[in-house]
């Protein structure tokens, strides 16, 4: 059966922050995400995960001016040595709250900034943060995401991610694979995580059109949770969907789905 990581950035947004972590572990979670940690103490999250006997499934790195809009910095030029800073305070985040895998955003191509240039620079970025995470025996994941959400974003299909970790050539990097931007962009869900399944080692979820829950549009998850089982995908996959009405009030699609 199918691990499910409730994403805290999206879901029990009804209370503040801190107070997500019980809340996803009174509706039965056993693992959580978000996109960020670096607005608290980690002690303080460290404190909520033990309190409710979570599991922090990954976070991201820094990802530059997420208020002004950027998503990422991993392929600008201009920011390499705050690309770095940002690593090194990921792992630190990531020692206190026993976090196992990292999600590196590429970022959105800069204006005048050839694309081959930016697509240097997020190698040698990916080479560097690799390496960093590797002797402290964390992952590396990179995710596409879809350009209609993000219009712009550098790394936007999963051929081009496992393209990427063959140039990086780093044995701790991997995907992020998200349903929901890969339905939107290329689609194929199914067949496309077969083919690449040894190089994902996380997968995340939404609806779509819309990035609701399971049962709200077009996807099948009854038949991807059972597939997922069949092929012997093991990690978790992560809730990041946003509640068509409120989070409880939509958690009953895990039931339906035969998921907890």
């Amino acid at each position: 059966m199918p691990k499910l990581a409730a994403n805290l950035t999206m879901l029990f947004n009804e209370v503040g922050f801190m107070d997500r972590f019980e809340a996803a572990a009174r509706a039965g979670f056993r693992g959580v995400e978000f996109l960020f940690p670096y607005a608290f103490h980690a002690d303080q999250i460290a404190d909520r995960l033990s309190r409710f006997q979570l599991d922090l499934v990954l976070h991201n790195l820094p990802a530059g001016k997420w208020e002004a809009g950027e998503r990422g910095i991993a392929c600008h030029p201009d920011r390499v040595g705050e690309f770095q800073d940002g690593v090194g305070e990921a792992i630190q985040y990531a020692k206190v709250l026993g976090v196992s895998q990292l999600n590196c955003l590429a970022g959105i191509l800069p204006q005048n900034v050839r694309r081959e240039q930016a697509s240097e620079t997020l190698v040698e970025n990916l080479r560097f943060a690799a390496n960093a995470l590797a002797k402290e025996q964390i992952d590396l994941l990179i995710e596409p995401i879809n350009t209609f959400d993000i219009p712009g974003f550098f790394l936007s299909r999963t051929q081009q991610a496992v393209d990427l970790i063959g140039q990086v050539n780093a044995p701790n990097l991997y995907v992020q694979y998200d349903i929901y931007h890969m339905q939107r962009m290329e689609g194929e869900i199914a067949a496309t995580i077969r083919a690449n399944l040894p190089k994902i080692r996380h997968v995340q979820l939404a609806d779509n059109p819309g990035r609701n829950e399971p049962g709200t549009g077009e996807l099948n998850y009854q038949y991807l949770f059972k597939f997922l089982d069949e092929i012997g995908y093991a990690g978790w996959i992560g809730c990041e969907y946003k509640p068509k009405t409120t989070t409880e009030a939509g958690l009953g699609w895990r039931a339906a789905h035969g998921v907890q």
